[in-house]
């Protein structure tokens, strides 16, 4: 996996850093929604928003969570529908290190 991308943020303010991560905890902990399905989310958000870093890091905390390849193609559906043929390019990048060629 990629280097940390807050590394720097982290030597610089390691109380933001901590905040982020408490944050972060917070938001993807099992509730109404289960921690996979959240991950999921935020997946297609950053398929949405060009994030290949983003999409390759959760979708592989989802997949420890307990999400299907399937889920993960879905999730990109969904991406695709909302934020056009870029979330897919976008996906493919972010996926092709977790999946390889079959």
């Amino acid at each position: 996996m990629p280097d940390n991308p807050l590394a720097t943020i982290q030597k610089l303010d390691p109380e933001l850093t901590k905040r982020l991560r408490e944050s972060e905890e917070f938001a993807y902990a099992d509730g109404a929604l289960p921690r996979k399905f959240k991950l999921l989310i935020a997946l297609a958000f950053d398929a949405s928003h060009g994030t290949i870093g983003g999409v390759r890091s959760l979708a592989s905390q989802a997949l420890k969570a307990g999400a299907t390849k399937e889920e993960i193609a879905e999730a990109l559906r969904v991406a695709y529908l909302l934020g056009g043929i870029g979330s897919v390019y976008i996906g493919s990048q972010g996926l092709k290190e977790i999946f390889p060629e079959q």
